[in-house]
């Protein structure tokens, strides 16, 4: 009974860890609710897409007397705003974006509705940024998935026995540390190469901020693992490695994530 519990903490933590990372993230849908002409608009709008298809942005606005555009440029540039109008499609508003936009290109965007002299942006003043990649397969996508969770849930375990003089914490940290080595660095990578179009941005290449959080996490079990030599528990090692990965867990994913710096375009890209 008490293993059975202290594996369901571990996945209570280890689902938990990743679901926090995932809602968190710039590239988790932005959404929110704003009122026009006491009318009030519920959205959510991307901030992510694939760049092998049109990415919409859509609205639902039942109200026929609203209307509005969609304004966009290049990320960090200074383009001019260039303004799409809104489609109606029934009780929905609808624009998208140039397509085949480049892999980890980046747009700032605005949504602006309108109700006669009455107009409001969804996002405020700040505009949105959404990113593009490539279409990752699924048969790269969810095995990545299912052995980062199986290696956040050995992770935390480990951590647990760690805490318990009568539990053995290596057979899990070992588990933890293969498991992790997997997803970070096989299937992780790869993940970025159809995404992005390349395998590691992180240390010493660049500073993409999850492969480098990547990096000292499994450094942190490597240095576990070594201090676990001829069977030693090194439970403070693995209680730290543990730690270690549920706080890199924590840092929102993708972020300072792969950016493509638009003045390195030769010639310089065309959005419109």
């Amino acid at each position: 009974m008490k293993k059975f519990l202290l594996w369901f903490l571990a996945f209570i933590i280890a689902a938990g860890t990743m679901v926090y990372q995932r809602l968190t993230g710039p590239t988790y849908p932005y959404n929110g609710k704003v009122e026009i002409d006491a009318r009030l608009v519920k959205f959510e709008l991307p901030r992510s897409s694939v760049n092998t298809s049109d990415c919409e942005v859509a609205v639902d606005v039942p109200d026929s007397d609203i209307s509005g555009f969609l304004e966009y440029k290049r990320y960090k540039t200074e383009d001019a705003w260039t303004k799409v109008p809104l489609e109606r499609k029934d009780n929905t508003l609808i624009a998208s974006f140039p397509p085949k936009q480049p892999m980890a290109g980046k747009l700032a965007y605005r949504v602006i509705l309108a109700k006669g002299e009455k107009s409001v942006s969804l996002s405020g003043e700040n505009p949105i940024v959404i990113r593009f990649r490539g279409d990752v397969p699924i048969y790269v996508l969810i095995p990545h998935v299912l052995i980062m969770l199986l290696a956040l849930l050995f992770s935390t375990r480990a951590g647990l026995a760690a805490l318990d003089k009568k539990s053995d914490p290596g057979k899990y940290a070992k588990w933890a540390a293969a498991l992790f080595f997997i997803t970070g660095f096989i299937l992780g990578p790869l993940m970025q190469y159809y995404g992005f179009g390349l395998l590691w941005s992180g240390f010493p290449l660049g500073h993409d901020l999850t492969d480098n959080k990547t990096l000292v996490a499994m450094i942190g079990w490597l240095i576990a693992l070594f201090m676990m030599r001829r069977g030693k528990p090194a439970r403070g090692w693995v209680l730290a490695a543990s730690i270690l990965l549920l706080v890199v867990f924590l840092i929102p994913h993708s972020l300072l994530g792969s950016e493509l710096d638009y003045s390195k375009l030769a010639p310089p890209a065309k959005i419109n």
